[in-house]
């Protein structure tokens, strides 16, 4: 089945590039900051990755202020962030397509991870959770980046490895592409989005 969508929409953290170690790293200076126990990274990964910074901080019952300070020192971290290998050689073959990312991500950290691997000018939007009054999984950051390319999200596939980002992209009405997470089509690697689109 090929797909023939007008657009490309990007989660970017677990789907372009590695992020984890720096978020983990990041919330724990922010939580020593705030005198909170910290976390385990195996904790973080079951429990907090993919969700948006703030609901994080709700569910852990913290002021907040440590979002704040968890984005500032996030630029601290930035050197345990890497760029997953067949990242630029994808979006390169997939040049055609208009593209934006969508990331719970806030938005200074999301350009510097961007410039930090020289991706931006794939992308024509970059939509991040400061863009929305509520961050994946609400559908509203996907409805946002579509009007922004101006197209229809039931003509556009979604990008995405948490089930923040099957829920937001199935809400929208897109075609959702799991990697490594059950969606509307599953992909183990990037570089098989070529194949499944073209």
């Amino acid at each position: 089945m090929k797909l023939a969508p007008s657009a490309l929409l990007f989660d970017m953290d677990g789907v372009l590039v590695d992020s984890l170690d720096a978020w983990w790293k990041a919330l724990n200076s922010a939580l020593q900051r705030f005198k909170h126990q910290q976390i385990t990274r195996e904790e973080f990964m079951r429990t907090y990755w993919g969700h948006d910074l703030k609901a994080n901080l709700e569910r852990l019952h913290l002021n907040p202020d440590v979002a704040r300070f968890c984005n500032i020192t996030y630029g601290d971290h930035i050197e345990y962030v890497t760029i997953y290998s067949d990242t630029k050689r994808t979006l390169q073959l997939l040049n055609s397509y208009k593209k934006a990312i969508i990331t719970n991500t806030p938005t200074d950290c999301a350009h510097q991870i961007l410039r930090k691997f020289r991706i931006e000018q794939y992308f024509q939007e970059i939509v991040t959770s400061d863009d929305v009054d509520k961050a994946k999984p609400d559908p509203e950051i996907v409805f946002k980046a579509c009007e922004r390319l101006r197209v229809d999200p039931k003509t556009v596939v979604l990008v995405g490895d948490t089930d923040s980002d099957v829920k937001a992209g199935r809400a929208a009405g897109c075609i959702v592409v799991g990697l490594n997470i059950t969606a509307d089509i599953t992909i183990q690697s990037l570089s098989e989005l070529v194949a499944v689109i073209q």
